[in-house]
């Protein structure tokens, strides 16, 4: 009994030594197959997906400008991110955007609506009005600044000149019949009374035109909101009458509004 416990220990201790002497091959290991690829070449497929290629490395370098084209290119560049960034105080208030979005909140306050409908949605409508009106000045605009630019017919000096006139004849349009405005900004700008649209300067015609459209849009504004403000006191009056003072007039008042 102790002989055969004796070899027993000795087998279960020589396993390790002839498993190093044998190494098992893996069962997962991939034999390499050359097949013809299309080039006609031989390629080797291991079982095992290509390696992905590495992430291109980008460098951007900033440098002094070698040439007077280079320096031109660096001011063009400069002046349009100028403009995309001014681009939407432009839109604003050198158009009628500031007029039709102060009448749209007015009317949507007159209706005591207060979510509906949201203020997106009436940006959205003074957007696509503005389109609408300005579209003809956007046209001369394209057609005779933004087209000749990107041909290369016009400088960048002769494209803003061509692409400001269109503006100027919109915006001086609008306070034609009442100039007052440009009056007041010329005469604290200490220059001369003007006779034409070419003796007022831009710098002074902008703000002109903002003060007049705001002026006009708060009239408007008050024009619609004075009889919704009647119909809101006949329906307090009835309900203070009826003895109904804990109900708000606005959810009776609302549906007489629309």
């Amino acid at each position: 009994m102790r002989k055969k416990l004796f070899l027993l220990l000795v087998a279960i201790c020589m396993v390790p030594l002839v498993s190093q002497e044998f190494p098992a091959k893996p069962a997962d290991t991939a034999t390499n197959v050359p097949i013809p690829n299309a080039n006609g070449n031989n390629r080797a497929v291991t079982g095992f997906p290509d390696p992905v290629p590495a992430i291109p490395f980008v460098d951007v370098r900033v440098r002094s400008p070698q040439t007077g084209k280079e320096v031109a290119f660096s001011l063009q560049l400069l002046l349009l991110l100028t403009v995309i960034s001014l681009a939407p105080g432009l839109l604003i208030l050198m158009t009628s955007f500031l007029r039709i979005s102060i009448v749209l909140d007015f009317v949507k306050r007159a209706l005591s609506l207060q979510q509906v409908p949201p203020n997106q949605v009436l940006l959205g409508i003074s957007l696509f009005m503005t389109i609408f009106i300005m579209w003809p000045t956007f046209n001369d605009i394209y057609n005779n600044s933004i087209k000749p630019l990107s041909e290369g017919k016009a400088s960048i000096e002769e494209a803003y000149r061509q692409a400001e006139k269109p503006i100027r004849v919109f915006m001086y349009s609008q306070m034609q019949k009442n100039p007052e405005n440009i009056r007041l900004f010329m005469s604290m700008s200490n220059l001369p009374k003007p006779r034409t649209l070419a003796d007022v300067p831009t710098h002074v015609l902008i703000p002109a035109f903002i003060l007049n459209e705001m002026t006009i849009a708060f009239k408007i504004g008050i024009l619609i909101y004075i009889p919704f403000i009647i119909i809101d006191m006949v329906v307090a009056a009835v309900l203070m009458s009826m003895g109904m003072m804990m109900l708000p007039p606005v959810m009776i008042s609302t549906p007489f509004k629309l």
